[in-house]
């Protein structure tokens, strides 16, 4: 498994649920808001709120968490298939 294929994937995936997610809570779709707010609670410290700069400050952090962990899944995932 290509490790740097899926941790580009798997940024870019996080990024756009970030930005989703955020998107959709500001035009208050149920369930929404919810979320965002446990994402406030995470990354608020790191300027993520519900807004329209929220969307940007979201998608990076999500592309970030994404980028990690599945990297970390990927190299995992190699190290365990070579046994």
């Amino acid at each position: 498994m290509n490790v740097k294929k899926l941790a580009l994937t798997g940024g870019i995936y996080f990024a756009s649920c970030f930005a989703l997610c955020t998107i959709l809570s500001m035009f208050t779709v149920p369930g929404f808001p919810e979320f965002t707010n446990a994402l406030e609670a995470i990354y608020g410290f790191y300027g993520y709120h519900v807004s329209w700069i929220g969307i940007l400050i979201g998608a990076f952090w999500g592309f970030i968490e994404g980028f990690f962990h599945f990297g970390a899944f990927a190299l995992l995932y190699n190290w365990l298939n070579k046994k």
